[in-house]
This record gives C-alpha cells, structure tokens and sequence, in this order.
C-alpha cells in the first residue's frame, strides 16, 4: 500500500486515538471527516475498515457538518492564544495538555456534564446514577425543610 504524507498522517492519528481510548471494533468508533484528499482515497477507506471504523464524510460545500470540530480548534486557538511559545516543542506540549484537559477534566454539557474520557470508558453511567441519587437526596431535604418552616410560621 502506498501512501500520501497526509493519509499517513491521518491513519497514524487514527491508530494513536485507539490506543489512547482502548477503543475495540465492537464499540464502532466513527470518523467523521470534510471531503479532502486524505479523505477520500481507497487506501484510507482501507485502513478504516480493517480497524472497524464507520467513516462519515460531510456534505460537499456544507461546514455546518463540521460543526464539532471546528468549534473544538476554536476552543484550541482561543487556550493557545494565551500564551507565548518560544519553540515548536513548546507549542507541541501546550496542545497536548489542552487536549489532555479537553477530553479527560473539562466537563462537557453536551455529553450530560461528564467528561469525553467518562463517556468512553463508560464510567458516565455510574456518575451520573450518583448524581441522581444526590440530587433527589437534596430535593427530599429540601421539601422537608419547607414544610418545617411554613409549620413553624403558621404555628
């Protein structure tokens, strides 16, 4: 199989997110990608197939598509921005712990207040079962608390 510099790139990238999420083919991860070059060859398709991957392809001339992931490198360059960096292995160190924080400690509301790191790993069941309890804990508390007071007021 012969590669281009940037479908290499992409396979790479997409071997080294495996390895970091522990993903296997039966939990389907999916690509979701623009149209570009590096998208569309035969080999890449290849390569997502043999790593049991569905692969999504935007809507030609439709960004909006892209949504995510540009809101994501948003994010990225307004963090990034922040700072000066004095070399490439600096920079290269700042993306990495922002991409760390990102997926690992940044809670996500869209994700139901968990983070990326607990929806793979499927830990955001049980956090959010706890979450529950203690919110109908507090409510329980609370309603309790209210009716001591209006007793106590209409006493």
């Amino acid at each position: 199989m012969r590669y281009s510099q940037s479908e290499l790139g992409v396979n790479r990238t997409i071997d080294m997110a495996l390895k970091r999420t522990g993903l296997t083919k039966d939990q389907a991860p999916k690509l979701l990608s623009d149209n570009g070059s590096c998208y569309i060859s035969h080999d890449l398709q290849a390569f997502v197939q043999s790593k049991g991957i569905k692969h999504v392809r935007g809507a030609p001339a439709h960004p909006q598509t892209q949504g995510k992931i540009e809101r994501y490198h948003r994010t990225l360059k307004n963090v990034i921005k922040l700072d000066n960096y004095y070399s490439p292995e600096h920079l290269k160190l700042a993306i990495d712990e922002f991409v760390h924080f990102y997926n690992s400690d940044r809670y996500h509301e869209s994700l139901g207040n968990v983070t990326p790191e607990d929806v793979i790993t499927g830990r955001h069941h049980r956090i959010l079962k706890r979450r529950d309890k203690i919110k109908q804990r507090t409510i329980q508390i609370r309603r309790k608390n209210y009716h001591k007071r209006k007793l106590k007021n209409s006493a």
